[in-house]
């Protein structure tokens, strides 16, 4: 045993010394400035401007020793055997270990960052740990691969594997986990919140994000598991986070053991962990500033208002070139900068087409993927050219063959590049996936990196979220945008107040700009709500219910030609509203007020250091005037100036309680201001 440590001790010394040289020959030029990693003296630290991380190196086997921030004001230590990745005792004894860094240039939709590679050689398998350091991300994110060596055979229960483990010190520390549920189709509560105190008894809580506090220190851990919703992982144990008075486990890593292979790495679910203040705002900023360093939001790009026909629940039956000429003209009358064409433009019919003849979902070929040349007699290139000269952007509708687990990810992928190089096609909706293997998530992920490499990273997914097994909110959205939900006056299921609500409670913990939010035509089947419901959808102002997206991506969710003329008087406001889209998302956007449920003063802030924006809207009730609490400082001097909706300029001296007085003058009414932070008292 002596003779086997030994030798272990001298190739680590050696991958120590490459690791300094190769720190020292990035340090000058290439390495993301306030970024770090070194590996020294049995002690691997890496980290930005932000935070710190400390490990022992324990022969590649991390055990995580101290987090702290970036003043080192806040630091919190571990007691021992605090590990980063374990699979029962198949990973106790190591045989080999290695560490390289390296940086990780930005493309035109991921930023830099510098990567950390700790590999480990056990018995029967093998561990890349990998840390993201991005320079602006107050959390370090850790992705984990494995695979089998040669003629072995590794065999483990799903709650032997474990992320990550933390021991932590004191005995005062409160949980906050949040579940988050997509499959909207079917659900309409999209985030669960649980707060409890850890004791004795073992706490087994589900969800994608959970923050440790420690009351008595005042601090906060943040561990974000990057996977599916809860309820549609893959191999799930039954829970993602087990819970003492002073320890947390995180379990649920997305394979079984059938899943490894010799030679291939597969990747699993992965984590991004932090450290803040214990304040809420705190850890909320540092959450979103992880989101928004894992793709860059292009304005030119990302930012959207989508028109998209289906909302109607004609499906298929009119598509064609006059119909989308038609549609096209209404874009450019309501000042719509994106026509997507839902499921139907294609040669292939679906089962969701108005025809009765259509067929296809799970298997598509590439004749299938063709303009229907019934629907186009003159060619696609016609529409095509219309949207470009009403500078229009067009996106399509697309469902990748689900077959054997998305084998023929390669055909999807030359068909979806071929589509952008003909017709400079932009923006795909990804629908009809189903993830129920990890092999269907790895082809999945071939398709969408190959597509984004072969289009210089110019095309766009709008990744659907509203059935079956996907990547909800945390997993895959490096890729796109997610179109949230399918609601519709034809089956009475629309209310504007439950689309403001969805998107109030995501916010808090997923970027709403990363959210397609539908607004639907409202003179539609009144006869599908009863006369007396203040809350329909025609009884509310088409204003106020396109204000309902604009923290998001708004999605027109209907046929623009089948608008009424009064539907255009919102043209001037959706006009506006694009001149400071982008200003508003590139802040960070948060809930404020109190719930939607109908009768409610609700909001967001976007936040952009000393200034941002303040969305309120007055829902049904008698109240002329709220006090609604807010993220400004306090005992500072504010500066409001209206932007677009009602309400008047003013100025307030932010209190103590941080509340600001919002003022409007009648049921379902709204205003967008701009802030300015002018000054202390």
């Amino acid at each position: 045993m002596k003779k086997i440590e030994t030798s272990i001790r001298i190739l680590v010394v050696f991958t120590i010394l490459i690791g300094l040289n190769y720190t020292q020959s990035i340090a000058q030029s290439d390495i993301p400035e306030g970024v770090y990693a070194n590996l020294k003296n049995d002690t691997l630290r890496m980290g930005n401007s932000f935070a710190g991380l400390e490990f022992e190196w324990n022969n590649g086997n991390l055990y995580l020793l101290t987090i702290n921030d970036k003043d080192e004001k806040l630091i919190n230590r571990f007691n021992s055997n605090s590990t980063v990745f374990r699979i029962g005792d198949e990973t106790d004894i190591v045989n080999k270990s290695t560490f390289e860094m390296e940086t990780i240039s930005s493309t035109l939709v991921s930023n830099e960052y510098l990567k950390v590679t700790v590999f480990t050689e056990y018995d029967k398998v093998e561990l890349k740990r990998i840390f993201r350091i991005y320079p602006d991300s107050p959390l370090i994110g850790m992705d984990f691969y494995l695979r089998l060596k040669e003629d072995k055979k590794l065999e483990f229960e799903l709650v032997d594997a474990e992320l990550l483990r933390l021991n932590l010190q004191g005995n005062h520390w409160k949980y906050k986990s949040v579940e988050f549920f997509d499959r909207t189709d079917r659900n309409n509560n999209l985030v669960d919140e649980n707060d409890f105190l850890g004791y004795k008894s073992n706490k087994e809580l589900r969800g994608n994000l959970l923050v440790a506090t420690d009351l008595l220190n005042k601090k906060s851990l943040i561990i974000l598991k990057e996977a599916p919703c809860s309820t549609t992982q893959l191999h799930y144990p039954g829970y993602d986070f087990s819970c003492l008075k002073n320890s947390i486990k995180v379990t649920g890593i997305g394979i079984s053991p059938g899943d490894l292979e010799v030679h291939r790495w597969i990747r699993l679910y992965g984590l991004a962990f932090g450290f803040t203040a214990s304040s809420e705002l705190n850890y909320l900023t540092a959450i979103r500033k992880y989101q928004k360093s894992l793709r860059k939001l292009d304005p030119s790009r990302d930012e959207m208002i989508m028109m998209n026909t289906w909302g109607d629940r004609n499906k298929d039956a009119s598509i064609g070139e006059k119909f989308i000429m038609k549609e096209l003209d209404a874009c450019e009358k309501l000042a719509i900068s994106h026509f997507q064409i839902d499921d139907g433009w294609q040669q292939g019919q679906s089962k969701n087409s108005a025809n009765s003849s259509g067929k296809l979902w799970n298997t598509w070929t590439p004749e299938d993927w063709q303009p229907d040349s019934k629907k186009f007699p003159n060619g696609f290139e016609v529409v095509v050219d219309y949207a470009k000269k009403k500078n229009i952007k067009l996106g399509l509708w697309f469902h990748p063959s689900n077959e054997n687990s998305y084998s023929n990810w390669q055909q999807d992928a030359k068909i979806v590049i071929s589509l952008y190089k003909m017709y400079d096609i932009r923006y795909f909706k990804i629908d009809g996936i189903k993830i129920p293997d990890k092999m269907s998530e790895i082809n999945l992920r071939r398709f969408f990196d190959k597509v984004l490499e072969e289009t210089d990273y110019m095309v766009s997914f709008n990744l659907d979220a509203t059935a079956d097994n996907r990547g909800g909110y945390h997993f895959l959205n490096e890729y796109g945008n997610i179109f949230l939900e399918n609601r519709y006056t034809d089956f009475g299921n629309y209310y504007p107040y439950t689309t403001l609500r969805n998107l109030w409670m995501l916010s808090k913990y997923v970027a709403p700009e990363k959210l397609q939010i539908e607004f639907l035509n409202k003179w539609r089947n009144p006869g599908k709500y009863p006369d007396n419901d203040v809350y329909a959808p025609n009884q509310i102002p088409f204003d106020y219910q396109f204000a309902i997206t604009m923290m998001a991506q708004p999605l027109a969710w209907f046929e623009g030609s089948g608008l009424p003329e009064k539907a255009y008087e919102i043209s001037p406001l959706i006009e506006k509203y694009r001149t400071v889209q982008h200003d508003i998302h590139k802040g960070l956007i948060f809930p404020i007020g109190d719930e939607p449920n109908g009768s409610s003063w609700a909001g967001f802030q976007s936040i952009d250091d000393d200034e941002g924006y303040f969305l309120i809207f007055r829902e049904y009730n008698e109240s002329g005037n709220q006090f609604l609490k807010t993220y400004l400082p306090a005992n500072y001097h504010v500066k409001f100036i209206k932007i677009i909706g009602r309400g008047e300029d003013f100025n307030q001296l932010i209190g103590e309680d941080q509340k600001v007085e919002f003022k409007l003058p009648g049921k379902h009414t709204f205003t967008l201001y701009k802030y300015k932070i002018e000054g202390r008292r």
